[in-house]
């Protein structure tokens, strides 16, 4: 009965340790890994209270294609759009002035144009070209924008003639 016990503890802690996720790092250790080995630099924006961030987290994020490319090709960034840290970057230092419940991030506002929406992602290329996409997103929808920016865009392809090529995305999954 012991070794049985034993055993299933062992299977289990082994399934916890295989467990993938995405390599989730603040703004200034994706600054800093990019200076040494540029990636592009993906940032998810989104708040505590969004409950769409939420089902992005718990789906889309942890689906293993998603998650194994992010690993490989990305730098990604987990960005709470109402932190009250102040982040130092390009000679800047960005905070967030509002002392209200709901105040944006100097730097998510940068990030997002101004449009702020939860959640949203910017990719970040070099030299600092930034492009924006709003809105949940299911793993197949994702998994084809994700590629783009390392595939398609690197190469001068519009997204509409990247998904023609291959990609394909779902209306709703």
């Amino acid at each position: 009965m012991k070794s049985i016990v034993s055993l299933l503890f062992l299977t289990l802690s082994i399934a916890g340790f295989s467990q993938d996720k995405i390599e989730w790092m603040s703004w200034n250790e994706a600054i800093e890994k990019n200076a040494v080995e540029q990636k592009v630099i993906f940032v998810d924006v989104y708040t505590n209270w969004c409950g769409w961030c939420k089902k992005m987290d718990a789906t889309t994020f942890k689906n293993e294609e998603v998650v194994d490319y992010m690993n490989e090709h990305y730098y990604a960034v987990k960005f709470n759009a109402e932190m009250r840290d102040t982040i130092n970057f390009n000679g800047q230092q960005f905070v967030n002035e509002n002392a209200g419940k709901r105040g944006a991030h100097q730097l998510a506002v940068a990030l997002l144009d101004g449009r702020m929406s939860y959640p949203s992602y910017a990719f970040i290329g070099q030299p600092w070209d930034k492009t924006v996409a709003p809105g949940y997103m299911g793993a197949k929808d994702f998994s084809c924008v994700i590629k783009y920016f390392v595939e398609g865009a690197t190469v001068g392809k519009t997204y509409e003639e990247f998904k023609a090529s291959g990609c394909e995305v779902a209306s709703a999954e």
